[in-house]
């Protein structure tokens, strides 16, 4: 029982980490995974970086790593605080049922 309620925990925070990324994670992910490949592009070729194939591949790979990774925090701190809920939900509903079992004998 108390194994089937930990699991539920973590579902429902995934779930939760996953709406709190569609609403608050992508645009950050967007913004910082760009930032953040067109400043490696800028050491890389050291100096100004132009709109070259190359460079615009590169950003769009880096944007969707950004949104990934955005995507992959979101999903397992929710999960960890689903887990952590779930499990002190179920430990007073352990504890009795350990408590009844005691008296029963």
């Amino acid at each position: 029982m108390k194994n089937e309620t930990v699991k539920t925990g973590m579902k429902i925070g995934a779930t939760a980490g996953g709406l709190v990324f569609l609403v608050f994670g992508i645009m950050p992910g967007f913004y910082f995974g760009g930032f953040g490949t067109l400043i490696l592009l800028q050491k890389i070729m050291g100096g100004a970086v132009e709109p070259t194939l190359f460079v615009r591949a590169a950003m769009v790979m880096g944007i969707v790593v950004g949104i990934a990774c955005a995507a992959t925090v979101s999903l397992v701190v929710g999960g960890l605080i689903g887990t952590v809920l779930g499990y002190i939900v179920s430990v007073p509903t352990a504890s009795h049922d350990r408590a009844g079992d005691k008296a029963k004998v």
